[in-house]
């Protein structure tokens, strides 16, 4: 960079994960640039990134359309059937008396994507025909807050989870409907594969002057720098709010391992219903049948069903106990100013917040089976007191994991500051 060139934003990032000020080489498209102090990615550049998003972002919005007209599943067994549409599988929830999970489940596989294709839409468009910024800052900040509930691929795998269990008691037809739902699903995926936060908000408002040149490496907060979280700019922590989205600045989120913590001890209630209630409710010739998650898996297992009971186990047994135990420990490491294994650390903190939605696969399973299998007396399924306990045990572990911050990690131990002399 030129010495008469200004430092910004667009020439140094501070690492969201390690807080490390890091000086963004000239990137090619398709390339990557990741932090040398936790290795975790900080900036990229997509290939086509101004056209990809845009035309995804289409082509989601006219699959997720056909998926609700055109039929998704039917069943049919001794003469009776039924046959869904895509929203049925939230909306027959409404009937049942589970009005608040219909609403849960109906916001994360559709709602709230479509909300965020809307405004990935708008903001596209606005990058090449100018428009409010205003609006288009505002439209930025809610498709960042949206964008983590969105849980597409997650429904598409109990849909499948369902369909299997299905198989054994009925004979299932998969509709035109369910396929568009599977290129919805991709072309969702494959929209936000192509953005990077930091430059989407660069090409929208423009870089942020750091006011000061960095002479060393060092971590952003060294030297009165703070990360934004929502737009991912390096800024002067004495503006008190981020010129670029207008959010709050911390140097660290504050009361991030109490939020965490208390999060987490939330979570650990809900959990022991969750496991003790029935999730799913049979109602077969007149007989009722309460299975509760691990009793579904056993039955899954019993029937030769080995891979779903598998998915099924890790997915909502091991996955939220590893995840509650695994931001523990990173609380309590954190707290106790442990120094060592800061990159494993790290490491384990992403893969817990990556893993977290793929809990509500079973949910999801049992609002597919009690939106399809309705046969009266003949057979019913009907989801049971432990789904909504679950649905509440996978979003409050979400939002704990969103609520620790990282850098705590990397920031150095109250014994290993120097005293000022």
């Amino acid at each position: 960079m030129c010495a008469s060139e200004v430092a910004s934003s667009e020439h140094y990032q501070a690492c969201h994960s390690c807080d490390w000020l890091v000086q963004i080489p000239s990137l090619a498209e398709g390339e990557a640039a990741c932090c040398p102090r936790c290795g975790q990615p900080i900036a990229s550049r997509p290939r086509f990134a101004q056209q990809r998003p845009l035309v995804y972002a289409l082509t989601s919005l006219i699959m997720l359309l056909c998926a609700n007209l055109l039929p998704f599943l039917s069943v049919s067994t001794q003469g009776l059937g039924n046959k869904i549409l895509l929203y049925q599988a939230a909306t027959t929830l409404f009937s049942e008396d589970y009005a608040s999970l219909g609403m849960l489940i109906y916001l994360v596989m559709q709602l709230l994507p479509l909300c965020c294709l809307l405004l990935l839409g708008y903001v596209m468009l606005r990058l090449r025909w100018h428009g409010p910024l205003d609006l288009s800052r505002l439209a930025l900040r809610w498709l960042f807050w949206l964008q983590p509930w969105g849980m597409v691929e997650v429904f598409m795998l109990g849909t499948l989870v369902s369909l299997i269990k299905i198989a054994a008691l009925a004979e299932v037809q998969v509709g035109s409907g369910f396929w568009c739902y599977v290129a919805f699903s991709l072309a969702y995926l494959k929209s936000f594969m192509h953005l990077d936060r930091n430059r989407l908000w660069q090409q929208l408002v423009g870089p942020v002057p750091l006011q000061v040149e960095p002479i060393a490496p060092c971590s952003a907060r060294e030297l009165d720098l703070a990360l934004c979280h929502l737009c991912h700019a390096t800024v002067p922590l004495d503006r008190g709010y981020c010129p670029r989205c207008q959010s709050r600045l911390h140097a660290r989120q504050p009361q991030s391992l109490q939020r965490c913590f208390a999060l987490l001890l939330a979570a650990i209630i809900l959990y022991v219903p969750a496991n003790a209630l029935p999730m799913m409710v049979t109602e077969t010739l007149g007989s009722v049948m309460n299975s509760t998650i691990l009793q579904g898996v056993v039955v899954l297992w019993k029937m030769g069903d080995y891979p779903v009971a598998m998915v099924i186990f890790f997915a909502s047994i091991m996955i939220p106990i590893a995840k509650i135990l695994a931001l523990l420990w990173l609380c309590y490491s954190t707290h106790s100013g442990n120094p060592t294994h800061r990159r494993g650390r790290t490491r384990l903190y992403h893969l817990t917040e990556f893993v977290g939605r793929w809990s509500m696969v079973d949910v999801f399973v049992v609002a597919v089976l009690a939106a399809l299998i309705r046969m009266g007396k003949l057979m019913s399924i009907y989801p049971g007191d432990a789904a909504v306990a679950f649905a509440g045990v996978v979003l409050i572990t979400m939002l704990s994991a969103m609520a620790f911050d990282s850098r705590l990690i990397w920031d150095l131990p109250p014994s290993t500051v120097r005293k000022p002399e």
